[in-house]
């Protein structure tokens, strides 16, 4: 896939069309793919530094990285997804590689907890995650608390 632009910014520097495009890929993935219904604008997107890889303004891979003390004591990846149109690309892959990156450069750490959805432990082992053991239901679908040092 050619014209991939990645893009890393704070809530406020989000424009208007690119907001939308991310909450859209949100939705379009976890409530209607999923068919999972959540609030999924729960007040942390402005505490969050967004990542995204585009083409064409067209998010196509997303997360947000939150630091220390939001989600959990450690700093935290959540809300990864990749699009159909992103997915087979090995933008997911990626996504987690900058994100870990971003963790490391400007968090100032390498200790990162995330809540994963069960089908996604072995993904998320090869970026040395950890499962914790502690697994729970969220939003009906079977998650995993995974740790990485």
């Amino acid at each position: 896939m050619t014209n991939i632009d990645w893009k890393i910014k704070t809530f406020s520097e989000l424009t208007t069309p690119e907001l939308y495009e991310i909450i859209k890929a949100r939705v379009n993935v976890f409530v209607v793919e999923q068919d999972c219904p959540y609030p999924d604008l729960d007040d942390n997107d402005q505490k969050a530094i967004h990542l995204w890889a585009e083409n064409n303004g067209e998010v196509l891979a997303y997360c947000r990285i939150f630091d220390k003390g939001i989600k959990y004591p450690e700093t935290s990846i959540g809300r990864v997804v990749t699009t159909e149109n992103g997915r087979g690309t090995g933008l997911g892959k990626q996504l987690i590689k900058y994100a870990l990156e971003i963790i490391e450069n400007r968090l100032g750490t390498s200790e990162v907890r995330i809540s994963a959805q069960d089908y996604l432990l072995r993904f998320y082992s090869d970026f040395g995650f950890q499962d914790t053991g502690k697994k729970y239901l969220e939003d009906n679908i079977p998650h995993t608390e995974m740790f990485r040092k």
